[in-house]
């Protein structure tokens, strides 16, 4: 492995100054868990410089700020996990983060790190992008807010600049009575990456009928997007296991419309069918 210098931050304007100094030469080092195994890989390119900011304290945090859910990007996903404030206001990003990696994994892993590697089976994006979740860029210029539906180019690539930090994930609480659930498929049961995933959120008036529907698949699309034409015929329609699956339907058709046919499509087109009407199901199974 090629030297670098190592810079530890003990705050965020620290860290934002490196940041600025450095450009595109230095790399963020959060819980490490992605950016060490990166450079174990042959012909990874190592950055010159590493800017640490594992000790800023004040990036570690999960609180209310009203019905706002506020979350430092060094939350790790045992945090999350262990959360009062998330299983209360966000549970299936509770449920999300549960299937990430291993214990250890889970104890040094962070949610910032996550948003940021930008990786397709990230498994805390789709419940994140379900809630509506903004995050906040910080740099020596100040900060500026971005919707987390709109911050990926594509797979391991953000719009934030070289120079910017991630300093939080803020998101609505989800309104009383209002249920939600995360589906994830990989290989095996335990130390898995997301073949693919499906984060779901779903209203019911006291009529019964759906009100407000919000279906993420992930490992999908080149970037996670709501599925919106699935969503719609859930709207305005009592809840059903005919129903659920004529969405799941509509999401498969959706994702070969824009993906196209290929190798893994007549794999994929029942099994992100069946994982929307699972995760939908799902939703009333657990929170009923």
């Amino acid at each position: 492995m090629r030297p670098f210098s190592y810079i530890v931050a003990g705050s965020v304007q620290e860290a934002v100054a490196a940041l600025h100094e450095h450009g595109r030469d230095a790399r963020v080092l959060a819980g490490g868990t992605d950016l060490l195994v990166e450079w174990r890989h042959p012909g990874a390119r190592v950055p010159r410089v590493v800017v640490d900011i594992s000790r800023i304290e004040s990036l570690r945090d999960i609180s209310l700020e009203g019905r706002d859910v506020l979350l430092g990007p060094l939350t790790t996903h045992a945090e999350l996990i262990r959360s009062g404030v998330i299983r209360s206001e966000a549970a299936f990003l509770a449920s999300a983060a549960s299937t990430i990696g291993s214990p250890q994994i889970r104890n040094r892993g962070t949610l910032g790190g996550n948003i940021m590697n930008g990786a397709a089976c990230a498994d805390t994006v789709p419940p994140l992008i379900a809630l509506g979740a903004r995050v906040t860029l910080s740099s020596v210029d100040g900060e500026r807010d971005c919707h987390l539906s709109g911050f990926y180019n594509k797979p391991y690539t953000t719009v934030a600049n070289p120079n910017e930090l991630l300093t939080q994930v803020r998101f609505p609480a989800l309104p009383r009575g209002t249920k939600s659930a995360f589906t994830k498929l990989g290989r095996r049961n335990a130390l898995s990456i997301s073949r693919l995933s499906v984060a779901a959120v779903v209203a019911v008036d006291e009529t019964g009928v759906i009100t407000d529907a919000r279906i993420v698949p992930g490992a999908a699309q080149t970037v996670w997007k709501r599925a919106m034409e699935a969503e719609k015929i859930l709207i305005g329609n009592p809840p059903s296991v005919a129903l659920f699956a004529e969405a799941g339907r509509v999401v498969s058709g959706v994702l070969i419309r824009e993906t196209g046919r290929r190798w893994s499509t007549e794999y994929k087109e029942p099994v992100i069918a069946a994982l929307v009407r699972r995760t939908l199901e799902k939703c009333f199974a657990v929170n009923d």
